[in-house]
């Protein structure tokens, strides 16, 4: 193996790494929300520094490769990739802290079971975790036939947003004392939202090493079919 496929694939690993911990946040973020768990909720926290640490890494070793190397072609577009979705990776560990902090301040968990069934709670969590994770495959495999339903997904995650502001209206109005409760729990979900647009940021960046498009804009459209 060439010296710098060495480094490129060591760099892979590095983003692999931190991939599979910021799959590891969402999971546990899950878990405390439902549970109330607020040790796990500081453990998220806590992990977040690590998170941190792997996107200041990633971005000075790619850095480092452009500037030994001078990379074109495929090599150029995987190391601009790996930029792009450490970054990404990166917000989305900050939103599953945002959430960790709403458990560990302990307001709003004990959340009716019948609002959190109508929201559909557990079906945004679980399909945020697919994304993340077939994404990850994608990387890995190199394959990119999973990025039209990785995206489709993301349109489940905004429908589930929106009907969520109307849901949580209602809720608010027929119960006063709910209101404070039901501005956080709509902040709440707003971040998982996000999580679903970086999920889908993160395929475009994978589509744009892989298969040299771009996704961005009208792209993306052709990518759902």
């Amino acid at each position: 193996m060439k010296h710098t496929e060495r480094e490129l694939s060591a760099l892979k690993e590095e983003v692999s790494q931190m991939w599979r911990l910021v799959i590891s946040q969402v999971e546990k973020v899950k878990q405390a929300y439902f549970s109330g768990d607020v040790e796990v909720a500081r453990e998220i926290a806590s992990r977040e520094k690590r998170v941190d640490a792997f996107e200041l890494k990633i971005d000075s070793d790619c850095e480092n490769y452009i500037a030994l190397f001078s990379p074109v072609a495929v090599d150029l577009r995987l190391v601009l990739s790996m930029i792009k979705i450490s970054s990404t990776l990166e917000r989305i560990g900050d939103f599953a802290e945002g959430i960790a902090r709403h458990v560990v301040e302990n307001e709003c968990n004990k959340i009716d079971s019948a609002l959190l069934e109508e929201l559909q709670m557990e079906k945004i969590f679980d399909t945020l975790i697919t994304m993340l994770s077939d994404s990850y495959v994608a990387l890995e495999s190199e394959n990119t036939k999973l990025s039209g339903k990785i995206l489709a997904k993301d349109n489940e995650i905004d429908e589930l947003y929106n009907k969520s502001v109307d849901i949580l209206t209602s809720h608010m109005r027929a119960n006063t004392d709910f209101i404070a409760c039901g501005l956080k729990t709509f902040l709440l979900i707003r971040k998982l939202e996000r999580i679903g647009d970086h999920c889908s940021n993160i395929v475009e960046e994978i589509v744009f090493y892989v298969d040299a498009k771009v996704l961005k804009h009208g792209g993306r459209e052709n990518a759902k079919r």
